[in-house]
């Protein structure tokens, strides 16, 4: 049975290191693969959260140059300001609503029906901003008005609904708020990182009562493949997208909820 959940908790970390910066929705795809395999991890869905934190941690290590230079220029330098304005911004109403609407969300949304429908519902959205054609006005994150920054944030706020996708919400937002398409990728990479720790820890603090060492040590395994699948994938999912856009993951998303619809009324 341990050595089942073991690599259950591998095959979703895996699943979930592919899939966090896509716009195809990492919790959705855990939940209907959890469901699919019956894996029964730690309660309170501190699994999925926490591995979710090693794809994130992949963004920080792989753009640590970018990061940490905007940290120490920050005193003097008014685009590195800029940035680290836009990032907070955009993180502010996740922070607020996810606190607020926290139980709800785990209790009602973490749901296959909800995250298959979410799938198609989102893989339309995509097909139809992208074939608006939106003209595109910023090239760098920095030259981002703050009121820009913080509407993408409010969209960002769509992906508390499982399926929907952080990543899918916050560069479908960005990309109708017009900046281009690598910049809006990177963009909603680099929101990633406070809005999943801060998401991490707000799950961690609520669910500490729950963990076991056993739990602890499947988690542990999830967030390490996570974390090693998403540093091979972030380059490659950025020039997939420069180059290709958006429609493919549309089409993927539309395909995996329609089966998993059929297969949830096959049941």
């Amino acid at each position: 049975m341990v050595d089942t959940l073991f690599w259950q908790a591998v095959f979703l970390g895996l699943v979930e290191g592919l899939t966090e910066f896509l716009p195809v929705s990492s919790t959705g795809h855990l939940i209907l693969l959890g469901d699919l395999i019956g894996f029964e991890g730690p309660p309170g869905k501190v699994f999925e959260i926490v591995i979710q934190l090693g794809a994130i941690l992949a963004i920080v290590v792989l753009y640590w140059r970018k990061l940490f230079g905007v940290l120490l220029a920050a005193p003097r330098d008014k685009a590195a300001q800029r940035f680290i304005l836009v990032i907070l911004l955009a993180f502010l109403p996740a922070m607020v609503i996810g606190a607020g609407a926290h139980s709800f969300i785990k209790s009602v949304l973490f749901s296959p029906w909800v995250v298959s429908i979410a799938l198609i519902l989102g893989g339309i959205a995509i097909l139809v901003i992208e074939g608006r054609g939106t003209p595109e006005r910023y090239h760098d994150i920095a030259e981002m008005p703050p009121k820009t920054a913080l509407a993408i944030g409010f969209i960002q706020c769509l992906a508390m609904i499982p399926g929907v996708s952080r990543s899918g919400a916050t560069i479908l937002g960005a990309r109708l708020m017009g900046l281009e398409r690598k910049t809006a990728a990177e963009f909603s990479f680099f929101l990633a990182v406070p809005t999943m720790a801060a998401a991490t820890v707000y799950d961690l603090y609520k669910n500490w009562s729950q963990l076991s060492f056993e739990g602890g040590a499947v988690i542990g395994v999830g967030f390490a493949v996570a974390f090693l699948t998403a540093l091979l994938v972030v380059r490659v999912a950025v020039s997939f997208i420069a180059k290709h856009g958006f429609t493919p993951f549309a089409w993927y998303r539309i395909a995996v909820g329609a089966l998993m619809l059929g297969l949830l009324i096959a049941r």
